[in-house]
């Protein structure tokens, strides 16, 4: 996982192959510490490749997220980046699920106008 240098509202990573719960603490440490200075967070991640999730850990990340549900009027824009159709589209049912958050969804190819319209620079 990369963590990627983006403006101080943005949480912005990189995943690849298999997410680690590891991964997902580093996740929601980064998240933590955006939300305790800004008001809207937003989102930016790129996958390549993932082939699952490592189920150690991932009781305590679900512990972890859970409260989330009552913030999410301070997520912003989201964007996703993803090289498998299979993320795309379970991006785009969470995005019908939480219709007041805006999501976009991209192909590798777009990922620098998604990172640019995660970050408000981009239409």
């Amino acid at each position: 996982m990369d963590i990627l240098d983006t403006a101080d509202d943005v949480l912005a990573v990189s995943l690849s192959d298999r997410i680690t719960g590891d991964e997902l603490d580093q996740i929601m440490d980064r998240l933590d510490a955006i939300m305790a200075h800004h008001d809207k967070v937003h989102v930016f991640v790129q996958t390549h490749s993932i082939d699952g999730i490592e189920l150690k850990g991932l009781g305590a990340y679900m512990a972890r997220a859970m409260p989330l549900l009552g913030k999410l009027n301070r997520f912003g824009r989201v964007a996703v980046v993803a090289d498998q159709a299979w993320i795309r589209a379970a991006t785009r049912l969470e995005s019908a699920v939480l219709p007041f958050i805006s999501y976009r969804v991209f192909e590798p190819q777009d990922h620098d106008a998604a990172l640019a319209w995660v970050s408000g620079t981009g239409d």
